[in-house]
């Protein structure tokens, strides 16, 4: 292979990796239909005034450090990290969310790249929960601005 053909070869290499890394490490959306956006001074307030929060990330992350009086259930994901992501690849138990589907609930993971809480909210909306509250800054932006961790 001539030093020329090399250089190509490496270029268009280093293009495909690059776009791979990009689909690998999707960001979530900064919406979710049928639920709220939240940011962490509102999820604050709805914590303190009662509304259960579920952390959707492993148990081991969740042993070593969530918001103070959130429940584990761990989203368990097999498909794509992508908003038209196929349910049926994945595992969450909604069985464990409140029997009021009118009630607020609040579903958080790591933030950015975790798209635990983002399928969670999503599976909740199509199940008909009504007030679904996604706190799509999770973990980082909660303990960014010092707000209690248990």
């Amino acid at each position: 292979m001539n030093k020329r053909n090399w250089m190509q070869w490496a270029g268009a290499a280093a293009l495909g990796l690059g776009s791979l890394s990009l689909s690998w490490a999707a960001e979530t959306p900064p919406s979710l239909a049928g639920a709220k956006v939240i940011q962490a001074d509102e999820a604050k307030k709805l914590l303190d005034s009662g509304v259960p929060f579920f952390d959707t990330r492993v148990s081991a992350e969740y042993a070593e450090k969530s918001i103070k009086g959130a429940k584990s259930l761990t989203y368990r994901e097999k498909s794509a990290k992508a908003a038209d992501f196929d349910p049926a690849q994945d595992q969450f138990d909604l069985s464990k969310l409140p029997a009021d589907k009118a009630a607020p609930v609040v579903f958080f993971c790591n933030a950015g790249e975790c798209w635990r809480s983002y399928k969670a909210s999503a599976m909740a909306v199509k199940n008909g929960y009504a007030k679904v509250n996604w706190f799509r800054g999770g973990m980082p932006e909660w303990t960014a601005k010092g707000l209690p961790t248990q």
